[in-house]
């Protein structure tokens, strides 16, 4: 087989631009090209790898000799090496082997750029490219309202290896999932899905939050091209596609980004910065220019060649502080003395900038559990750029709370209204996640108080107190139909409760709340913004009731909220409205038979002349056992 042929995908310019960290196309030069040169057929295959000696591609093709195809070092400076090797086709399996010049090391890797990799355990990356036929034009050219803060975002987490599996117990392919998932998603009415991560990862109980393969979806269930027609058929559905991305940080396996070219390449060479004590991982080099332009060009790369809409950033506290998991003496301040990491910070501007820059109908929402300020804020105020949050100081405050036996909740209610003191100044998703039914956490249905009735009761009012709440919401799968077991990423979801009435009545009433949300502008158009939120009452402590309205643009579809976190139903309860006239009708009551409630009815009478809650009128009402009553 001929050897390596001299060959370039890159201009002057574009390694200008890789210098200089701005290159945010990078998958298009680097990593493996199939092409055709001078009327031969091939592959041009591109790496950077400044601190080798020399760079072979092997792989079955050669016989995994690393003299046969020795690409071509770049004069300028760069680090890259390249070539074109004949009659290299779509389909070879490959590595690089690099030979430093740092003390001689040998590293076999696989290509960072690489598009589909090897079933794990398999590690070698995959020469790959084939045309995909996009339906979902009407999607993406509306794309701008469905993805806009004024809108609704209700979001199914899917871990996708564990949702549903087949008869064998195998995992489902990308195009099963396309038409069992999309179905259900749509079914539903969730707006969008969060897949925990898919690009390609060595260990399964890793999550996919371990990656190895950034430019690549896992091959666990196919090729790229059935993932596309997974996100296809969602656009197709009217449902959004959020995609989990890990900038934090990457595993120590041998044919990953560590030690790539025998020197700390991608990895901040220092330990204090460049390893993560808890996961026994290594920390992306922030203020190195290749690295940025690596991690940039990748986010950049799924919202461009897979249509994603949103990225949720993971782990950005983890990023955002120099002492985060060290204990003293294992960190250094920065040059102000402070703990903040300054190249870090920088990194999540400029990645929020180029992302809004390029794609200004997505969002990018970020998993921070800090105080740390104005991380929705835009760049040009400060802030850090994300489109939102999540609020995950509202998530434990309320199951906190929730877990507690009614008897003491009156004793507690601040744990519920605490969240109101700051609810607006992030644009925030209340998540209840993956992490919250797992290692002993129990899953949510579990961590109610009470009896089996009791526990359901207080699910489906969790639940109902969530999508009123002002803000986006998010719940994991199993969530939906009150799984009783913790997650498992080994095995599907628990479908078979479904069956069982109290199970098939939490997944109706997540079906009418995300019909409800969707539906009433006034849980949506001012989700972010105080206006869209008044206290009716939030100091009934003794009666565990809190009332509130929800408000749009045009306040005569306000929504109003009544909640009571006991089991003793609240009957002749006065609420006091703004409106001086009419009937108020029940949107929702979570205590409905249909839900797997008692079914007391809510009995709203009519508008009365009687002051209360600082208002001039007051309706009377029924608020039963355990329940969110929703009424306009």
């Amino acid at each position: 087989m001929p050897h390596v042929t001299v060959y370039s995908l890159f201009s002057e310019f574009d390694i200008n631009l890789f210098k200089s960290g701005k290159h945010y196309r990078l998958y298009e030069k680097l990593g493996s090209h199939p092409m055709e040169l001078n009327g031969v057929k091939g592959t041009y295959f591109a790496v950077w790898a400044p601190s080798a000696r020399s760079v072979s591609v092997v792989g079955n093709f050669n016989s995994w000799n690393d003299s046969e195809h020795m690409l071509n070092v770049r004069w300028d400076g760069s680090g890259i090496y390249e070539g074109f090797i004949p009659e290299v086709g779509v389909g070879e399996i490959y590595k690089y082997k690099i030979f430093s010049n740092n003390h001689g090391a040998v590293t076999e890797k696989a290509d960072p750029f690489a598009r589909y990799s090897e079933h794990p355990p398999r590690t070698a990356s995959i020469v790959w490219r084939r045309d995909y036929d996009w339906q979902d034009k009407d999607w993406m050219d509306k794309r701008k309202s469905k993805n806009a803060l004024d809108t609704p975002f209700s979001v199914y987490e899917v871990h996708l290896g564990s949702w549903k599996r087949n008869a064998n117990g195998d995992f489902l392919s990308y195009e099963e999932l396309s038409e069992d998932l999309v179905s259900y998603v749509k079914e539903m009415g969730f707006t969008h899905v969060e897949f925990m991560p898919i690009m390609e990862y060595p260990y399964d109980p890793s999550w996919g939050y371990q990656l190895t393969g950034y430019f690549a979806p896992t091959s666990r269930f196919g090729d790229p091209e059935g993932f596309k027609l997974l996100v296809d058929k969602m656009h197709q559905a009217g449902v959004g596609v959020i995609l989990d991305w890990v900038p934090s940080h990457f595993p120590e396996d041998a044919h990953g980004l560590g030690f790539f070219d025998g020197s700390h390449l991608y990895e901040h060479p220092d330990r204090r910065k460049g390893y993560h004590p808890d996961w026994k991982s290594l920390i992306f080099n922030y203020g190195r220019n290749e690295v940025r332009a690596f991690l940039i060009s990748n986010a950049i790369f799924w919202l461009d060649q897979f249509h994603a809409d949103a990225l949720r950033v993971d782990a950005v506290a983890s990023m955002l502080y120099l002492d985060y998991s060290r204990e003293e003496g294992e960190w250094e301040p920065n040059m102000y003395g402070n703990n903040e990491n300054l190249e870090a910070l920088s990194f999540i501007r400029e990645f929020n900038e180029a992302v809004y820059g390029m794609f200004p109908d997505v969002q990018t929402i970020a998993e921070e559990s800090t105080a740390f300020s104005g991380v929705s804020k835009p760049v040009m105020y400060g802030g850090l750029g994300f489109g939102m949050k999540w609020m995950m100081g509202w998530m434990h405050d309320t199951l906190q709370y929730f877990k507690k036996e009614p008897v003491y909740r009156k004793h507690h209610q601040n744990d519920l209204t605490f969240s109101m003191t700051y609810a607006f100044t992030e644009n925030f998703m209340l998540p209840f996640s993956h992490d919250e039914v797992v290692y002993g956490k129990k899953s949510l249905v579990y961590r109610m108080p009470g009896d089996e009735w009791q526990r359901f009761a207080n699910l489906r009012l969790l639940f109902g107190y969530m999508f009123t709440h002002p803000g986006t919401n998010l719940i994991f799968m199993g969530g939906e139909f009150g799984q009783t077991s913790e997650w498992n990423f080994q095995k599907s979801l628990e479908w078979d409760l479904t069956q069982y009435e109290v199970h098939s009545g939490i997944q109706e009433l997540i079906k009418d709340l995300n019909a409800t949300y969707r539906g009433k502008q006034a849980l949506y158009e001012k989700q972010f913004s105080p206006d869209g939120f008044q206290w009716i009452d939030y100091g009934d402590h003794q009666n565990s009731v809190l009332t509130y309205i929800r408000r749009g643009h045009d306040t005569k579809n306000d929504i109003y909220v009544a909640c009571n976190f006991t089991p003793v139903p609240r009957e002749n309860y006065k609420v006091g409205v703004p409106k001086t006239s009419g009937k108020f009708k029940v949107i929702l009551n979570s205590d409905d038979k249909k839900y797997g409630g008692s079914g007391m009815n809510s009995n709203i009478s009519s508008i009365k002349k009687t002051p209360w809650h600082g208002r001039e009128q007051s309706v009377e009402m029924t608020i039963p056992p355990l329940s969110i009553v929703i009424f306009e």
